[in-house]
C-alpha cells in the first residue's frame, strides 16, 4: 500500500511492453484491474511497445496505485501511473511547460527517469533526452523536488521531442530500471547469449539471493547445451547436474561442479532432490508446463525457472493455460507456492517462469 497522493492524481495507467506484444499488455491489465473492481480500456498501436489503461471513474486509477501488484502484470516492463498524458511543448522551450505539469501534482520524487518507448523510431530520441536531463533534474532540485529513495519515480515518457506524458511509479512496487530495461553485459566466457536470460530472471524474481542462490546449492539444467543457463549458475557456485544430448561448453565441465549427463530432459529425474530446477528447452509451452509441475509436485527441487515459448496466437491464452496446469498439479499435490510469469527483456516470442515452494 501507499500513501494516497495530493494535488492532481493519476489519470491513467501507462504500460511499457515488447513491441509487438500489446494485446497481451492490454489483456494482462484488463484482468488485473478487474479482479480489483476497476474497469476500462486500453489504447495500443500495434508495435508502438506500450499501452494506456483508461480507468473509469474519478478514484479508479488511484484505487489501482493503492492495490495492483506490478508482479502480476505477465506483459509489462513498467507500470506508470500518469498525470499528465500527451503534453505539448514547445521546441523552443519544453522546460517551462513541463516544470508546470510537475508542480501541480504537488508531489515529491525519488528520482528522474527520461524515457521512450523501446523501438528504433523511439531511440531516436536517445541523444535529445541525455540533453534535456541535465536542466531538467536541476530544475526539479532547484525546486526541491527531487527528495529521498521512499518517494515516488518521477517518469516523462516522451513520444516526440515534444509530445511527453508524465507520470509516478511506486519506488518498492515497479521496475528499478530505465525504460524497464536491466543493462547486462554479456559475461566473458559464457558460451552463449541465452546466459542472460537467467541473469535477469534472477535479478528480476530472486528478492533474497544471499539466501535463495547460495553457494553450495544444487541445480538441474535441463535443455542445458551449450551451457549458458548453466554458466550462470556456476557463476554462483551452485553444483549443476547439466542435461542435454548436446555438447557442453568444455570449460563448464572443467569447473568441478558440472555433472553433464547426455539423456532425456522431459524423462530425467534427480536422485535426491535439489535446490534449483532450470529449464529453456525448446518444446510445446504446456508440454514445459506439465514438466515443471510434476517436478514440483513430486518435490524434486523447491525453486524453479524455465521459459515457455510462445506460439504466433492466443499468446496471451496460452500463458494462462499453463499457469492453470501448473497450479492444478500443485494443489492436487498440496504444495504451498508461489508462481510468477514476466517477459524479460532478454525473452523474444517466449515467457519467463519462476516457482517457489514455501513448505521446504
Amino acid at each position: 500500500m501507499t500513501e494516497s497522493t495530493s494535488g492532481i492524481k493519476p489519470e491513467s495507467v501507462l504500460l511499457y511492453c515488447r513491441p509487438g506484444f500489446e494485446k497481451e499488455c492490454a489483456a494482462d491489465i484488463i484482468e488485473q484491474a478487474g479482479l480489483l473492481g476497476v474497469y476500462g480500456y486500453v489504447k495500443a498501436d500495434e508495435g508502438s511497445g506500450f499501452a494506456r489503461f483508461m480507468p473509469q471513474g474519478d478514484s479508479a486509477c488511484e484505487q489501482l496505485r493503492q492495490n495492483l501488484r506490478f508482479g502480476d502484470l505477465m506483459f509489462a516492463r513498467q507500470l506508470v501511473y500518469l498525470f499528465g498524458s500527451d503534453q505539448d511543448l514547445p521546441p523552443e522551450d519544453r522546460l517551462t511547460p513541463l516544470m508546470e505539469i510537475i508542480r501541480e501534482s504537488g508531489l515529491r520524487f525519488s528520482e528522474l527517469f527520461l524515457e521512450t518507448a523501446d523501438t528504433n523510431e523511439a531511440k531516436s530520441l536517445s541523444v535529445f533526452l541525455r540533453k534535456f536531463a541535465t536542466p531538467l533534474r536541476r530544475a526539479l532540485e532547484h525546486e526541491q523536488l527531487l527528495g529521498n529513495r521512499h518517494l515516488p519515480r518521477l517518469h516523462a515518457f516522451f513520444l516526440s521531442a515534444t509530445s511527453v506524458s508524465v507520470g509516478l511509479s511506486n519506488v518498492t512496487d515497479a521496475s528499478p530500471w530505465l525504460m524497464g530495461i536491466p543493462r547486462l553485459k554479456f559475461p566473458r566466457g559464457a558460451p552463449s547469449r541465452s546466459t542472460l536470460k537467467l541473469d535477469e530472471a534472477f535479478q528480476v524474481f530472486v528478492q533474497q539471493p544471499d539466501q535463495d542462490l547460495r553457494p553450495g546449492m544444487t541445480a538441474v539444467d535441463l535443455g542445458a547445451a551449450p551451457g549458458g543457463w548453466t554458466w550462470q549458475l556456476v557463476h554462483r557456485h551452485i553444483r549443476t547436474i547439466a542435461v542435454d544430448n548436446g555438447a557442453l561448453d568444455a570449460v563448464l565441465l572443467d569447473s568441478g561442479i558440472v555433472e553433464h549427463l547426455r539423456v532425456d530432459g522431459f524423462r530425467f529425474r534427480p536422485v535426491r532432490p535439489v535446490d534449483w530446477l532450470v529449464c529453456d528447452m525448446v518444446e510445446q509451452p504446456s508440454r514445459i508446463a506439465a514438466l515443471i509441475g510434476d517436478w514440483l509436485a513430486q518435490r524434486h527441487c523447491k525453486y524453479a525457472i524455465f521459459n515457455l515459448k510462445l506460439p504466433m496466437k492466443k499468446r496471451y491464452e496460452t500463458v494462462q493455460l499453463c499457469r492453470e496446469m501448473i497450479e492444478s498439479r500443485l494443489i492436487q499435490a498440496n504444495r504451498h507456492y508461489t508462481l510468477e510469469f514476466r517477459q524479460l527483456y532478454h525473452d523474444r516470442a517466449e515467457i519467463t517462469g519462476y516457482v517457489v515452494c514455501l513448505d521446504g
